[in-house]
Parts: C-alpha cells; sequence; structure tokens
C-alpha cells in the first residue's frame, strides 16, 4: 500500500528511487526542475561550453568560431551549472575575479546560459544569477559586475541589479549591471548605527565624540572600557580574557596614551570557568606590561567580562581631528591568522607577538601624532573609518588595492573583520609614518567633503560602502 492509497510493485532489476518505491507521488509531483551546483569535473566544464557555443556562436552569432577567452583557463574561475533531473547540464554561469594579479575582491559574472529546450518557466537563468550572486559574496568579493545583453536588463532588474551604463560586446548593445553588496553597510547598521539615538543623554567630551576612550576632566588620565561578548567568554574563555586586554589596550593606543592599569569583572558559572578567563587575561596583561590593579569576579552567574583600561597623556589624539584633505593611513600588523572557530571575523596578530613588538605597535601613534587616530573595532576597516569621518564632519574614499591586508584574507573578510591590531589614522599628505614595528602602513584614501565610506577600485569607479554616517553621534 502507497502513501497515496494506490498499490505498486516496483520492478527489481535496476535501481529505484526511495520516493517512488514509496509511491510518494505528491513528492515527486514537487521535485524541482533543476538544481545548481558548481561544475563537477570536466565533463560539466565541457557540456556548459557547448551550450555557450550553442547559443552564443550558432543561434547568436556573437563570435564566429568560439566564445573562449582568458577566463575560462584561470583556476580561480567558478562555474555554477544547473542540471536536470537526469543530471544532463541544462544551463550554468562563470564568476571570476576581473583583474590577473592578486584577487581585490572585485569580481564579474559572465556567459550565462539556459539550453533552448530548458527556457521558460523554469526560471533557471535566474536561479543562476542568484547562485552566482551568493557565491561573489562568499569568495569575499566587495564589487560583483556583470555585462549582460540589452535584452536581458530587464531580468537583472528584476533580481535586485543596478544598472551602472551602457556599453557594447561583441558589436551587440550590452549593459553594464552591478549587484549590491551590503556587507559593510550592514555590519556597521548592526554594530554601530544605534549609538546616536542611545547615547543622546550623555555627554562625553567636547572635541572626543565618538571617541573609545576618554579624557578625565582636570587630569591626563584617559580611561577606556570595553566588554566582550558574552557567547565569547562562554566558549571560548582564555581568548576572552586575551581580548578584553587587547582592546581596551588598542584604545588607549587610539588616543597616544600610555597604560597605566587594568581593572576586570567577571562573571562565571563557576570557579574553573572564571580561572580560564583570568588566565587569558592575566597571559595578555603580562605580554603587554600592564598591571592589573583589581576588579571584581562573580560566581554562579551567566559569562560576562569587561575590562577598564586607564592611561595618560597631556596631548590625546582624537578621532575627530580629520579634515577635507587629509590623507588616510592604515597602519596593521599583517602576521598571525584567522583565530580557530573565529575564520572571517577575528584575525588573531597579537597572540604571538613578543612584549617589545606590542609596546612599539601600540606606542606607534604617541610617537607619529596624526590628526586623528582610530583603531579598528567590530566595525570592521571601512565601518571604522566611517566613524572617523563622521567625527571629523568628513567623507571617506578607501582605494580597495592600497589598503594592506594579509595573504590569507579575502577583501570581503578582511575589510569586515576584527584584525587584532590596526589604526587608522589621517593626516596632511606627506606626515610621517606610525613608527609600529612589524605592523604594515600605507596611505590608502583620503576625506573629501560630504559623508559615508566610498571605495575606490583600479579603475577609477567608486562604489558606495557606506552611504551615510555610521553612529548618528555627529562631529567631535
Amino acid at each position: 500500500m502507497n502513501l497515496d492509497g494506490s498499490v505498486t510493485v516496483p520492478a527489481v532489476d535496476s535501481p529505484q528511487d526511495i520516493l517512488a518505491l514509496l509511491g510518494d507521488r505528491s513528492t515527486l509531483a514537487r521535485r524541482p526542475a533543476f538544481r545548481i551546483a558548481e561544475a563537477d569535473g570536466t565533463a560539466d566544464v565541457a557540456a556548459y561550453r557547448g551550450l555557450r557555443r550553442a547559443a552564443f556562436v550558432q543561434e547568436q552569432g556573437l563570435f564566429a568560431h568560439h566564445d573562449l577567452d582568458d577566463h575560462d583557463t584561470d583556476p580561480r574561475t567558478v562555474v555554477l551549472v544547473a542540471k536536470d533531473p537526469e543530471g544532463t547540464v541544462v544551463g550554468g554561469v562563470r564568476l571570476c575575479p576581473v583583474d590577473d594579479g592578486p584577487d581585490l575582491g572585485w569580481w564579474q559574472g559572465g556567459r550565462l546560459v539556459v539550453a533552448r529546450r530548458a527556457r521558460g518557466p523554469h526560471g533557471i537563468g535566474a536561479a543562476l544569477v542568484r547562485a552566482a550572486c551568493a557565491r561573489a559574496e562568499a569568495e569575499g568579493a566587495l564589487r560583483f559586475d556583470a555585462t549582460v545583453q540589452a535584452r536581458n536588463e530587464v531580468l537583472f532588474r528584476r533580481l535586485g541589479w543596478q544598472r551602472v551604463r551602457d556599453t557594447t560586446v561583441a558589436g551587440a548593445p550590452h549593459v553594464l549591471m552591478r549587484w549590491p553588496i551590503g556587507r559593510i553597510a550592514a555590519l556597521a547598521a548592526a554594530t554601530k548605527s544605534p549609538l546616536g539615538q542611545l547615547l543622546t543623554a550623555l555627554a562625553p567630551p567636547p572635541g572626543f565624540v565618538g571617541d573609545d576612550g576618554a579624557p578625565v576632566p582636570g587630569t591626563d588620565m584617559i580611561a577606556a572600557c570595553d566588554a566582550i561578548v558574552p557567547s565569547m567568554v562562554e566558549r571560548d574563555p582564555e581568548w576572552a580574557g586575551w581580548c578584553a586586554v587587547l582592546v581596551n589596550v588598542n584604545d588607549l593606543a587610539a588616543m597616544g596614551a600610555a597604560p597605566l592599569g587594568l581593572l576586570d569583572a567577571v562573571g562565571a558559572r563557576d570557579a574553573a570557568h572564571a580561572a580560564h578567563v583570568l588566565a587569558g587575561l592575566a597571559r595578555a596583561a603580562q605580554a603587554y606590561d600592564i598591571p592589573v590593579l583589581g576588579g571584581h569576579t562573580q560566581l554562579g552567574v551567566p559569562a560576562a567580562l569587561s575590562v577598564t583600561a586607564l592611561g595618560r597623556t597631556d596631548r590625546p589624539v582624537p578621532g575627530g581631528g580629520g579634515r577635507p584633505g587629509h590623507a588616510v593611513r592604515l597602519t596593521a600588523d599583517l602576521g598571525g591568522s584567522w583565530r580557530p572557530g573565529y575564520r572571517g571575523r577575528q584575525w588573531d596578530s597579537t597572540s604571538h607577538r613578543r612584549s617589545d613588538e606590542l609596546r612599539t605597535m601600540t606606542g606607534a601613534v604617541a610617537a607619529a601624532r596624526p590628526a586623528a587616530a582610530k583603531d579598528v573595532s567590530m566595525a570592521g576597516i571601512a565601518g571604522t573609518l566611517g566613524m572617523l569621518a563622521e567625527a571629523s564632519g568628513c567623507r571617506a574614499v578607501l582605494d580597495v588595492a592600497a589598503v594592506p591586508r594579509p595573504g590569507g584574507a579575502t577583501v570581503g573578510d578582511w575589510f569586515t573583520c576584527f584584525p587584532g591590531f590596526a589604526m587608522l589614522t589621517a593626516d596632511e599628505p606627506g606626515a610621517p609614518p606610525l613608527p609600529a614595528g612589524p605592523a604594515t602602513g600605507a596611505v590608502c584614501g583620503e576625506l573629501t567633503e560630504g559623508e559615508g565610506v566610498g571605495l575606490r577600485w583600479p579603475d577609477g569607479e567608486i562604489t558606495e560602502a557606506v552611504m551615510s554616517t555610521v553612529t548618528g553621534m555627529g562631529t567631535a
């Protein structure tokens, strides 16, 4: 007896689909007409290229003999194919980095094709486009373009793509389209955009609105306070303890303050868990050569960790000291690797460094005294630059190709991760670099009139990473 009440005697001389054996006709009827996956071996790629030749050479006459180009032999090129239930390739699309050199996070899609017999209501072409967009973002792209035939512009617009300009390919009218990747803006919105409204009742010292540290009135003291995400304290307590020191020392360093000491507040379910948190904290305090002056520890409660850092400088460097025309510099420690369990989110450049290296890096802003400085935090490089620009009453433009980046990180991940040690500074063009020891520095943009953050690509095109202000807290 089948699930729908009928009776079927299956043949036994060939492999049977389990749903057919069960007689589940309603589920069989709902099976998709195709599935999309990365091309599996040379046979899939050959079938995809055969569809391209049939469509672009024989059917449309765009090319004389074949439509193959250098991207087809680039090992970085990804081919996605659509297969029918029998496993036959009925469509495909390719995507790859635009430039021959290092992957700058600028990808392009192309050679979208669907077999003539498979065109129509199944929506194979649209599904391939969506899959290509998702794959480009997964590859760390922050810009994804496609040059499409003019008659296909409507399809791409319907799928959310934006028109850039008309162009010509193989003598036929095409349109350059762009998929809006909102990764940077989404991160900034999730981590920083509520701050302006939330903090209206508080009045930070004039000139230091938006800074992570604050001058203590009437003194040369700087105070900073950061908490660690509770889930991180729970599942990775020693790393949480290390990071609690790291982020606070970075906050002091961005203002040019020499660290004096730390106060910690720890919540833990039991003594064993608290011991792991404090072990990581103590190890980092020793590495950075900063004493733990005291604190508070409570057991039998959900995981929690915050640290207050005290530093000293009589001339704090503000985060909002930039002006239009200032050059933007990123100084970052590119050593290390992704922290296990936090790939694409936390770059561990600090836990392997010697104390003298850490002290040199954290003292670099104090030594160079740029007009503005801000350490890269949860908002990532572009989002943090947006905060520096907002506090300075400016817009920022970031040259993607000039940003120092480790070889093991995609542009998308590097621009949105927490990078361990990374300082963004703004100063007059030609100002000396930060003497940051093992860290790498480069001028990679400028402040201009306006607001938000634009990404400038090697072709001169500027895409918007942050459309307006990041925090809504206003200028310093």
